[in-house]
């Protein structure tokens, strides 16, 4: 007779029928995130995210969902805050360890698998738990990329994807309106319409971040200004 369930929910330990719960609750804090989005686009990458801000005197300024992790690559997240920050200053200070090392930028892929094997060791450890976050990174090393990893440390290369609490009316919206070489500017205005799709409407300039690199340039941030004509 197997042991009761609860002595498989204590840590990081598979049960009888495969199932990691602390990996499975992990991905549910996911799914109750903000929504964000990544979109590989004709010479480019493009994140849109949603910050979600429920305190009433908060400062949305304050809140970041979008980063830049190296020149030519960027990224955005979605779960528990904090660990979703975490994961973004290791994969930054990886990039920049290996442009340190090395004189040359990392490839997107690689920075991914980095993330991938840095959230692993959170799965097989006694006393860790799972990272609470899935990661979208993406950016141009040979052609333009774009990777999620998510809680149970794998990683998937993507032409869209979205994570957090707004992906399935998200993917819905992308498998009918996003075709392989749209511009920046429409992958942009797509994302848009996403964030405001599940949000019903209800989104301001200041609750939405926006990043994109384009071939040949480094990747930037807009400002609430930039945001505002999107809207």
């Amino acid at each position: 007779m197997y042991p009761n369930v609860q002595a498989y929910d204590r840590g990081v330990m598979f049960d009888p029928s495969g199932r990691l719960f602390q990996v499975e609750y992990a991905k549910e804090a996911v799914r109750k995130g903000a929504t964000s989005l990544g979109f590989v686009a004709k010479d480019g990458v493009v994140f849109v995210a949603h910050k979600n801000v429920t305190e009433p005197l908060a400062v949305s300024s304050t809140i970041q969902k979008i980063f830049r992790i190296d020149s030519h690559i960027g990224a955005t997240y979605s779960g528990m805050v904090a660990d979703g920050l975490h994961i973004i200053g290791t994969a930054r200070s990886n990039s920049q360890n290996h442009r340190l090392i090395y004189d040359e930028v990392k490839s997107v892929e690689a920075v991914a698998r980095d993330i991938s094997a840095y959230m692993m060791q959170a799965t097989q450890y006694g006393g860790m738990r799972p990272y609470a976050v899935s990661v979208l990174l993406g950016g141009i090393d040979t052609e333009p990329r774009l990777f999620e990893v998510e809680p149970g440390a794998s990683f998937l290369g993507y032409k869209a994807d979205a994570i957090g609490m707004g992906k399935k009316v998200a993917l819905e919206i992308m498998l009918k309106d996003y075709k392989e070489g749209m511009s920046v500017e429409d992958t942009i205005n797509l994302g848009v319409k996403i964030i405001k799709k599940v949000n019903e409407g209800k989104l301001t300039s200041s609750l939405i971040d926006i990043g994109y690199v384009e071939d040949g340039k480094e990747f930037k941030l807009l400002g609430i200004d930039e945001i505002e004509k999107y809207m």
